[in-house]
This record gives structure tokens, sequence and C-alpha cells, in this order.
């Protein structure tokens, strides 16, 4: 865009009016006589005439005209470069949240690591300690089954017995499963742990138990669970056979007994 000022032009063409109406008398031809003072042209006159010409609503004023023109290149490079910059701070908004957020992902990842050793390392204890069987490491219960001795009848056959005849059937096989699972852990040194399933007991067990007395504790399950997970009772004469072998088996002397590698004695009699 150009803008084009018409002001010396017109003030040229005032002077050419002025000499245009002054000319016949200042200039004439040499045998002329010279013109008077009256006659001459003054700058007062010029100034006149020049307001009037600025005056004549015919003349032009100032003008403004549009041209086309091809854009530098530099102007064509400065546009991109601050549609660029208005968009920094969302750039680097974004750089930032993908930078917090892969911080996140690996103290996230840290985390994960930590706990998964701490797991291993506690599982790994307790493998170890369940290995070596000390008073430290004697679970008070089974699942929801309490094995602490003080919380069981000294004769844990003879009340097993007594509750079955009284009819509180599954309270009677609840009792003797407690009761063998204390002898096992707290006279027997076996291993049980506070989760362990009957199957892991009964395996556990054959570890430390002679055969008889391991299969006397197989007998004792296998009636539990008929009760417990099968609905159905088993019959009088084995519990009661169960009852009265409970010590045969189980008890300090049999305990004392395959410590120092003697038969654990036969069902129905106690060793001495």
């Amino acid at each position: 865009m150009a803008f084009a000022d018409t002001r010396p032009r017109l003030l040229a063409w005032a002077l050419a009016v002025l000499f245009a109406a002054g000319a016949p008398a200042a200039w004439t031809p040499a045998s002329a006589a010279p013109a008077s003072p009256a006659q001459a042209v003054t700058r007062e006159q010029v100034n006149a005439a020049a307001e009037r010409v600025r005056a004549d609503p015919n003349m032009p004023g100032t003008k403004t005209e549009k041209k086309l023109r091809f854009k530098d290149r530099d102007e064509e490079e400065d546009e991109p470069e601050k549609k660029t910059d208005s968009l920094d701070w969302l750039r680097d908004f974004v750089r930032s949240i993908a930078d917090g957020a892969r911080w996140l992902v690996w103290a996230l990842g840290a985390l994960a690591l930590a706990w998964l050793a701490v797991r291993i390392h506690r599982w790994v204890k307790v493998r170890a300690v369940g290995a070596r069987p000390g008073k430290e490491a004697l679970p008070s219960h089974v699942g929801s089954l309490d094995i602490r001795p003080e919380t069981l009848p000294d004769d844990i056959g003879q009340a097993a017995a007594a509750l079955w005849q009284r009819g509180q059937q599954r309270q009677a096989l609840s009792l003797l499963y407690r009761g063998a699972l204390s002898r096992l852990v707290h006279l027997h040194g076996v291993p049980v742990r506070a989760a362990s399933t009957e199957g892991e007991c009964v395996a556990l067990s054959a570890t430390r138990l002679a055969p008889a007395p391991q299969a006397f504790f197989v007998r004792l399950v296998d009636a539990w669970q008929l009760a417990a997970y099968g609905g159905r009772l088993p019959a009088t004469a084995q519990v009661l056979a169960v009852c009265a072998e409970f010590d045969a088996h189980l008890s300090v002397a049999a305990a004392t007994g395959a410590a120092a590698g003697s038969p654990a004695g036969t069902p129905g009699e106690v060793p001495a």
C-alpha cells in the first residue's frame, strides 16, 4: 500500500497560475518600458493565490492508492515463527506431563519390584522356619481351628467319644482333628502351618510319624473330611475306635517312642 502526496504539485500549479496572470505585465518586449513597482508580484499575493488554489473544491487532495506486490520471503518466514512461538507453552506443558508420567511409571515399577522382593524374602523365611520347627514358629490356629494345648481337654479321645454319644457328632470329629493337629505340632514336631490343608498335614506328618501313627492319622482325617466336606457322618464304630486309639498313637509316650526308634504301639495298646 503506497501513499502519494500532491502538495508540491498544487504549489507548482499555483505558481503557474500566478505566472500566467502576471506574465503580460512582468514580461514585455525589450523595447517596452520596464514594469512599475506596483505591478511586481509580492509574496503576499503568492500566498493568497496558493490559499485560493487549496480551497478550490475541484482540486484534488491527498490520494490513497492500493497496489499489489509480492511479499518478501523474510516476511513469510516471520509469520510461522510467530505462530510457533504462540504454541510453545502448550508444547512445554505436554512435554512436562509426558516426563512426569514416565517418572511415575518408573516409580510404580520400582515399588512393585520392592514389594515382590519383600514377599519372596518372607516366603523363603517362612519355608526355612517351617523346615526347622521351634517354639517361635508354632501356629496357634490351623485355618479356623484352635490347636493350642490349653484349649483342649487332657483326654481328647474320651471327650470326643462323649460328644459323639450325646449326638454332637460334628463337634466330636472337630475335636479329634484339632487334637491330632495339636499333638503333631507340639509333640511330634510336624511343621504344620496356619494355612495347611488336610492333605498337606497328611504329607507333612509322613516325614515325622512312624507307619502306625501315620496310618491312624490318615483314618482320622478321612472321618473328618467325610463329615466336613461330604456332608455324611462316618459309622459310630469307626469313630469310637478312633477315640479309643487316640492316645495310643498321638500321646507323649508315642512321640517319645517314635523318637527313640521303637514302635509307636499297636491299636488299642498304650506303650509303657
